[in-house]
């Protein structure tokens, strides 16, 4: 005889139950409040979503031999109903979503759920306010939606500048530190190239791992959603149409876009990838290369402070050390103006006086500390 749920499980289901009813109501509230018919039908087939999760859990209570509660939406459901008509469903949906993220695993070790499929539809739901947060409520900005593909080159660059940047910064200080105590040099040339070494493996290191982890996280991410295509493949079709709804497009365009789509399974997979999380197999570097790459940049970078201890001395030294790093500190500066679209000049500028400030200050500890300790 199979024992029936216990009291935890009856306190579960209710918890849940009123965890769904407030879904249901806050959708019912945003499409009443939505003016743009889209995204209104898109609310309004959330709140069936969430009418077909109340319906589970009813059921399950109702099989326990428990009465059903007659619940209520909860006064933060209410509140949001509240801003939304007065400020619009736009002003809200930054908080919606960031409910909808925190209960993206409430489901996912409660078997009654995983049977039905719940955790999926949570993601779902988290995704598409997601989606809604990024749309300006204008229709479909293809450019902008282009450029999120595209964006991985560009942030590459900026990745590598700022590495750059990082190992002229961090060596040049290191080197005027070591040469204030003025030990020789030979043994500020050594600290150079330490430095520099250092740091180039420690970058590459951080980078390797970082870009690792984002590909294992990618990787992940696309097992569970083919997972999710293939036991719900409708259920996957439909939050595709609602993403498409969000972007602008009528239910209709729609319907016959993602229709298209899942003609092939493994079009519909890279396009829900895509599309739901934002993520492409392009938009994901190699490990390799990018450590490869930020080992050198930090490395070349490095070098120009300390490549004059090789050959000279005293203040002939400090000055051509000094000379190089103004040089790449005022280079590395202009080239951030790329994305910020500031001045060159004041950029470069700005940078250059960081830097020098920061190699003055090492210089000046360097000088204490040898006269300290009698260098």
């Amino acid at each position: 005889m199979t024992a029936g749920p216990s009291a935890d499980d009856l306190r579960r289901y209710r918890r849940n139950l009123q965890e769904e009813v407030d879904g249901q109501s806050l959708y019912l509230l945003l499409a009443e409040a939505e003016e743009d018919p889209n995204l209104k039908s898109v609310f309004e087939r959330l709140a069936e979503s969430e009418k077909r999760h109340i319906d589970l859990w009813q059921q399950k209570l109702r099989e326990a031999g428990e009465e059903v509660p007659r619940l209520r939406p909860g006064m933060q459901v209410r509140v949001l109903g509240w801003l939304a008509r007065r400020f619009g469903t736009q002003f809200v949906t930054p908080l919606v979503e960031r409910m909808e993220i925190n209960a993206v695993t409430m489901y996912d070790d409660q078997p009654e759920a995983i049977e039905e499929g719940l955790p999926g539809s949570e993601r779902s739901h988290a995704r598409l306010f997601q989606e809604l947060g990024r749309q300006p409520g204008e229709g479909v900005d293809v450019a902008r939606l282009e450029g999120r593909h595209r964006s991985a080159s560009g942030n590459a660059l900026r990745a590598a500048v700022l590495g750059a940047n990082d190992g002229l910064v961090s060596n040049l200080s290191l080197v005027m530190g070591v040469a204030g105590a003025d030990p020789g040099r030979e043994f500020v040339a050594l600290a150079g190239i330490a430095g520099l070494l250092a740091g180039a493996i420690s970058m590459a290191l951080g980078e390797w791992i970082s870009v690792l982890s984002s590909r294992e996280a990618y990787s992940r991410q696309v097992e569970i959603e083919r997972e999710e295509l293939e036991m719900n493949p409708e259920e996957e079709r439909a939050e595709l149409v609602l993403i498409y709804q969000a972007k602008g497009l009528s239910e209709e365009a729609a319907r016959i876009t993602a229709d298209r789509v899942f003609e092939n399974r493994e079009t519909a997979l890279d396009t829900l990838v895509r599309e739901e999380l934002g993520m492409s197999e392009e938009n994901v570097a190699s490990p390799t290369v990018a450590a490869v790459t930020s080992f050198l940049l930090f490395a070349v970078a490095a070098l120009l402070p300390a490549f004059p201890w090789f050959f000279a001395d005293g203040g002939l030294a400090i000055g051509l050390s000094l000379g190089l790093g103004a040089v790449g500190l005022f280079g590395l500066g202009a080239a951030v103006t790329l994305w910020t679209g500031r001045s060159a000049l004041y950029s470069g500028t700005r940078q250059l006086a960081l830097g020098l400030a920061a190699a003055g200050i090492t210089y000046g500890i360097g000088t204490a500390l040898g006269v300290a300790i009698d260098i």
